[in-house]
């Protein structure tokens, strides 16, 4: 009898490893259930999935393997399932295989048979394998390989009751497989090396055969392992090193091909005795989807269309979802406003400041959460139902150009290939490209396309001095960030990012799967939750940090005295003003600030209640306080409407001393004298200190940029009313076009933001490559800003020209990078 219940006996570890698209994840999720755990495995961000199910009382653990096509180290996934098992060294693996292409998935299990592990063989997806007319000798592989084999077909319930006895059985034996490939004209090579670890290591934990095999393919993981372990290990490691050379001269070959064509042939072997194939007429339902989708012109338009439904889906529709899920956020930081202190007239307590700064933070990624769900269950449709490797066997041919990956197209498009993405979801979504360095070089280029957070400084830098040429700039700006964009992450797997290790580009086109609502929801959460749990602590160091830089050092004790003495004036003349009313002892000095939070309370409420609840906000604040509510609305006669306006003339008093304060002290705080202390440098690129503040804050947001330049620029009292753009025109005499073309280069090129750095963080797991990302796109936007306004100006161009001289230039920068193109091995 099999009972799925959580034990509080220590559990017994069993591995789920198998080739991507095999069904493994199916087979998991049908063993666990709910009893499920997701984590990273340490030092990656390649997740880790366990759960736990309880076998006839004996409590087993399943670990879920990253899906893996072999035991080497080109990729994460396969570096933490090897690592799993020779480290944490489960009892027992359960080799989860496509029973319809078994030819295929026996290159991984002779791996997992090598490193001296036991096997189960699980023959999955049987009912696939029967549709294509392929048959199983079940006994005759399990002779073959000297392991149990099951067959199971788990999407259609078939099997997991045979599979689970199997478990039992064969968890704890301390047997295992005998099988051993011949390698032939290698194996007088691989037994030299045994020998000469046994003699330099005498007793060692890893197999050593296994050990032998990996170093005559010169595996540099594996040599750091017999390094920890060896003393002498250059000795080894030279002695291997002229084993490897005299081999490629006997035989002119490497090893490392010579044991790939050994498994094959050895596979081929074992399916000519156990696999038997019918002769079915006419293509396979798979074969005739990809006649469309693969076409060489219908292809391309068909992914053109399936990478517009997933932007339109999870980007645009998303956003459309985040107006229902902001008032909830809305109402956190309602509630921390309620509980934080009150604000006084034209100060507030540091800790509701602070407290208020982390809320609005936090709700900034929050935000995020119904777009990535949507984006996540779309990219689980996509790998699930087998769409994924298409898209990459269209575009790797293109992208590959430019060292990154057929999977880098969705995320470059979800970060803003044209205009209006957004670098987050983008980012996130690189967890499926499989090669380590193109997954890195398109994180890197990710912040570089155009998020729409930079837009609202686009609009308004092409308002001011591109008025008549906005729709060129437009189209400018939207496509100048790819043309650079591809050529940068060339440069960078060349040169910063050449030590990565970088996958062979294996290119398999699976049968096509229905996904199930299960699975998609389910991975999609598992993925939700585990961004929430890093990026919200993330988030709140990251948040005290910008805000200290933005409120310290403060003004001098002497700017005080000024604010508060203007401040005095402001209540003095109320007060006046009051006095000639019926109100004038109705509100007392130390109730003035009550009635402007009063005040501010109504017309909050006003605006978002709808023509039906307007009475009953009405009734609801008058019996809160009739007085303050005769006031603030101006009903109850002459004297009323005088207390009104003057209210109305106080909190402008009020607000324009805050704004002068904030912009005071952004102006004093560390980050604004940084600001000007980038002068000397930022001159170049035609910024001023007050540019370079704006820019300095857009680390937290974009979209703080225009913001920053609203408070920056509100000079007095009499351009309050005016818009940004005349007030900047009004501020920045000397600004020309060509100043408007370096700002946008300069955005455009600028480091990710807060929230970006911190999924590059969580992508790569690198403090490393997130201080990376952010260096090299400081470097390269001010040195691209710089050429352009100091080099027009030397040259006498117009914005307009500097501008036509600098696309031109990059594009055929682009073309010629692209054709430097290094040799990729490719395995189909």
């Amino acid at each position: 009898m099999l009972r799925f219940a959580e034990m509080k006996s220590p559990a017994r570890v069993v591995a789920l490893a198998g080739q991507p698209n095999c069904g493994k994840s199916t087979i998991y999720n049908a063993i666990t259930g709910a009893r499920q755990h997701v984590a990273n495995y340490p030092g990656v961000t390649v997740e880790k999935l366990s759960g736990f199910c309880s076998i006839n009382g004996s409590r087993i653990e399943i670990v879920d393997l990253p899906g893996t096509y072999s035991m080497t180290s080109f990729s994460p996934e396969e570096r933490v399932s090897r690592n799993f098992i020779l480290h944490d060294k489960p009892e027992l693996i359960v080799n989860v295989a496509d029973a319809s292409n078994i030819k295929r998935s026996l290159y991984l299990t002779f791996q997992l048979l090598e490193m001296e592990i036991p096997v189960v063989f699980n023959a999955n997806m049987m009912d696939v394998a029967s549709k294509k007319g392929i048959s199983i000798d079940l006994e005759k592989l399990s002779d073959s390989l000297g392991v149990p084999v099951v067959p199971s077909a788990i999407k259609q319930g078939h099997g997991k009751k045979a599979l689970l006895e199997q478990i039992e059985m064969s968890t704890g034996r301390v047997e295992k497989s005998v099988f051993k490939i011949d390698y032939t004209i290698l194996e007088p090579y691989i037994e030299g090396i045994m020998e000469e670890i046994s003699m330099m290591a005498g007793d060692i934990s890893y197999p050593l055969r296994w050990l032998g095999i990996k170093l005559m393919e010169d595996d540099q993981e594996v040599k750091k392992l017999v390094n920890a372990v060896i003393s002498d290990s250059d000795l080894l490691f030279k002695s291997v090193g002229e084993k490897i050379e005299d081999f490629k001269i006997k035989e002119d070959i490497s090893p490392e091909k010579h044991i790939a064509y050994c498994r094959y042939r050895q596979a081929g072997e074992i399916c000519a005795v156990s696999v038997r194939k019918k002769q079915i007429k006419g293509m396979s339902i798979s074969d005739r989807i990809d006649a469309l989708v693969c076409h060489k012109i219908l292809g391309p338009l068909i992914l053109a269309a399936v990478v517009y439904a997933l932007y339109n889906l999870s980007i645009v529709q998303g956003y459309k979802v985040t107006n229902y899920t902001w008032p909830i956020l809305a109402k956190l930081r309602a509630l921390t406003q309620a509980v934080m202190p009150d604000p006084m007239f034209i100060s507030e307590p540091l800790i509701r400041s602070l407290s208020l700064w982390f809320v609005d933070s936090v709700n900034a990624l929050l935000n995020y959460v119904p777009i990535f769900f949507i984006l996540f269950s779309l990219i689980a449709i996509l790998e699930d139902s087998g769409y994924m490797p298409r898209m990459a066997f269209i575009l790797d041919r293109l992208l590959s150009r430019f060292g990154l990956h057929g999977q880098s197209t969705l995320p470059m498009v979800l970060g803003g290939v044209y205009v209006g993405g957004c670098a987050v979801p983008a980012i996130m979504s690189t967890k499926g490209i499989p090669d380590e360095r193109a997954r890195t070089a398109t994180m890197f280029i990710i912040p570089m396309l155009n998020c729409l957070a930079k837009i609202p400084l686009y609009i308004l830098v092409i308002n001011i001095y591109f008025p008549e040429n906005k729709s060129i700039m437009m189209m400018f700006i939207a496509t100048i960030t790819l043309i650079l964009a591809l050529p940068v992450a060339k440069v960078l797997t060349l040169t910063l990012l050449r030590d990565l290790p970088s996958q062979p580009f294996i290119m398999e086109l699976p049968t096509y799967h229905l996904p199930t609502i299960r699975g998609v929801i389910g991975r999609a959460c598992e993925r939700i939750w585990l961004f929430l749990k890093k990026i919200v602590t993330i988030v709140a160091a990251v948040a005290v940090i910008i805000f200290v830089l933005l409120q310290f050092p403060g003004l001098e004790d002497s700017r005080h005295q000024h604010y508060g003495q203007q401040a005095e004036k402001a209540m003095s003349d109320f007060e006046k003003k009051m006095a000639e009313t019926r109100f004038k002892q109705a509100v007392t000095r130390d109730e003035i600030m009550d009635l402007i939070l009063f005040a501010d309370q109504y017309k909050r409420a006003r605006m978002t209640a709808d023509s039906a609840s307007i009475k009953k906000v009405n009734e609801r604040f008058e019996e809160k306080n009739s007085v303050f509510y005769s006031i603030a609305t101006g009903k109850g006669g002459r004297d009323a409407k005088t207390a009104k306006r003057a209210l109305r003339r106080l909190s402008h008093s009020r607000k324009r001393l805050i704004n002068d304060i904030k912009k005071e002290k952004i102006a004093n705080s560390f980050l604004g004298k940084m600001g000007r202390a980038m002068e000397p440098v930022s001159q170049f690129a035609g910024f001023n200190w007050r540019v370079n503040i704006a820019l300095l804050s857009s680390f937290a947001a974009k979209e703080s940029t225009v913001a920053t330049l609203g408070v920056l620029y509100q000079n007095n009292e009499e351009n309050q009313g005016q818009s940004l753009e005349k007030r900047m025109e009004s501020g920045e005499k000397g600004f020309t076009p060509l100043h408007g073309l370096a700002l946008l280069l300069f955005m455009a090129l600028f480091p990710p933001c807060v929230a970006t750095m911190i999924t590059i963080k969580i992508q790569s797991g690198s403090y490393k490559m997130m201080l990376l990302s952010f260096g090299y796109q400081t470097l390269l936007a001010m040195f691209v800003a710089s050429m352009v306004f100091t080099g027009g100006s030397l040259l006498g161009l117009t914005g307009l020209q500097a501008m036509y001289t600098f696309w031109a230039g990059a594009l055929i920068f682009a073309v010629a990078v692209g054709l430097i193109r290094p040799a990729k091995n490719i395995m189909v």
